[in-house]
This record gives C-alpha cells, structure tokens and sequence, in this order.
C-alpha cells in the first residue's frame, strides 16, 4: 500500500508540473547552480520561480565504479523475518547514481511566509559487472518527501541564518521479505551560508511501528537520528562533507562520514568523486559497516 501511495504522488506531482508548464510556456527544469540557498530554496522575491517547477533537490550524480571494502553478503536485521541466510554472490565493484529533485506546490502559505515543497530522491546500487548473478540491481532506495521551509533572514556567527523547515519523509527499498527496509521521519532541516561555506543541519525523529512489522528495529542507532551537511566551494570545485550519528553512547554509538568532491569539466558536467565510511551506506547496509570509493560525474550539487 505504501509503495502504491508513493508512486500514485509522484505520478501526480509530475503530471501537475507537466500541465502547469505546457499552460505557461517555461522551461520544466529550472538551475539553481548560483545563488546559494535563497535561490535553491526561492527565499527572497529576487529568486520566486513559482510553483509546479523541478529544481535541484539532492546532488544528482553517477558513479560507473563504486568499491566496497566489504561487500553485505548477509543483510541482516534485529527482526528475524528480515534476515538473509543463503549467501549472496556479489561484487565488491558496482554502479551507483542519484537522480533528486523538488518542486514547490504552495507558496506564500502563512501571510506571504512559508513554502510546501514536494521532493524525490532516488538512489541505486547496479552489479553491473557481475555477470554471473545476471548483473541486477542490488539495491535502490526510493524518498519521497513533503517539506515547509520559511526564510530566517537573521545574522548569526558572522554569517546568514537562510532557513528553516520541517517536512515528513518516507524511505524504503521497495523490496520483499527478508529483504524489505523502510522507515518513515519528521526532518528538521535549517540553513546557513558565509561566503562560499554552507552548513545544512538535519535533525529528525523516526515514526516508530509496531515490532512485529518493522523491517529495521534500531535504524536510528546505525543510519542516525540527523545528519549534518557542509560545503565549500573554491573555483569551480565544491568539497562536501555530510555526517550522521545516532547521538547515543555505548552500543548504540554509530554513525557515518562521507566525502565528495566535485570538479569542473564543461558547463554543468563534473567530475566526482565520493568517499563513504560507516553505517547506512544503503537502506539493505543500515547496520553493515564498510568504506566506499567511487568515481564518475555529477550535474548537480549541494
């Protein structure tokens, strides 16, 4: 039921943008590239867009060559119906992509404050040179999500206070038992620039479900309860760095760290590379520890 819901509003949050820009004759998928948050976000009246628009979400990358230091041969999970107890044939070479977007669907909502954006963020995981298993797709997480993001043009520790929001968000791997991983979240996210630097934080709770049909006990433990987003960009390269953490001690003590750096090629195209190390790498890896390099090109970044 939840997968049919989540493809029924992405069906119909494309065919409204589709509708609204044939009506006005714009083009369907706006840049963001410069401007920082306030153009990402349209903050201000210098970068309203409107509504029914695609913008940049997420980074929107392809790796053909992402390296595994240990490959989850035995996805596991603290619900016994979702554990795997053949061994699975894979890779430790695959190729990663992220495709994410957002589009607003109601602007000004609180006295001309206040923005309802719908998002997407898709990212798989292709044993594309495995060909002894058929080369399959390993594993893809699918996020749709609703957000309310309000302007908070105030000073603070020498730099800009651009925003704050709160949204929902499902996340899941849309696959069966024992193999099945899903989680749904309140997100609050705020904003902050100086100069070329960027800090999104991330705080979040998950919505807990009943033990015996939870995918995923403990997600929060492994995968985090927020993360936290930095990047600074330097002639045309921008270096990122975005951290999760359970914010627990002792065995619930986990987390991840990951690098990218994005480098210019020709116009939007550049090269990336991407460093992961930690817990939550995927949806499947959520309690799986390892360390991930991959290379390829990005059109999009933070």
């Amino acid at each position: 039921m939840i997968t049919v819901i989540r493809s029924a509003l992405i069906f119909v949050a494309i065919l409204l943008t589709s509708m609204n820009v044939i009506a006005q004759k714009r083009p369907l998928f706006i840049q963001t590239d410069t401007g920082g948050l306030r153009a990402r976000w349209e903050l201000d009246d210098n970068h309203r867009n409107g509504t029914f628009f695609f913008t940049v979400y997420k980074p929107v990358y392809i790796l053909p060559v992402n390296w595994t230091s240990n490959r989850n041969i035995m996805p596991g999970s603290g619900n016994p119906n979702n554990t795997v107890h053949d061994t699975l044939n894979l890779d430790a070479a695959e190729l990663k992509f992220q495709l994410s977007f957002k589009t607003k669907v109601f602007q000004g909502i609180f006295w001309g404050y206040g923005d309802l954006w719908a998002a997407y963020t898709q990212t798989s995981r292709w044993q594309l040179y495995n060909g002894e298993i058929s080369r399959p797709f390993r594993e893809t997480n699918y996020e749709p999500e609703f957000m309310l993001v309000f302007p908070t043009p105030f000073r603070l520790l020498g730099g800009e206070a651009r925003m704050m929001g709160v949204g929902v968000a499902h996340q899941s791997n849309g696959r069966a038992q024992p193999l099945s991983r899903s989680w749904n979240r309140v997100i609050f996210q705020f904003g902050w620039e100086k100069g070329n630097w960027m800090v999104v934080a991330r705080p979040w709770f998950r919505i807990q479900e009943p033990d015996a049909v939870d995918d995923n006990p403990g997600i929060e433990n492994y995968i985090g309860r927020g993360d936290l987003v930095v990047s600074y960009n330097y002639k045309g390269n921008q270096f990122s760095f975005t951290g999760r953490h359970s914010l627990r001690l002792g065995d619930a003590n986990h987390g991840s760290a990951q690098i990218d750096w994005a480098m210019p090629i020709r116009g939007n195209l550049k090269g990336h590379l991407q460093i992961f190390n930690g817990y939550g790498e995927s949806m499947i890896d959520y309690n799986h520890r390892q360390t991930t390099i991959g290379i390829g090109l990005s059109l999009a970044e933070w």
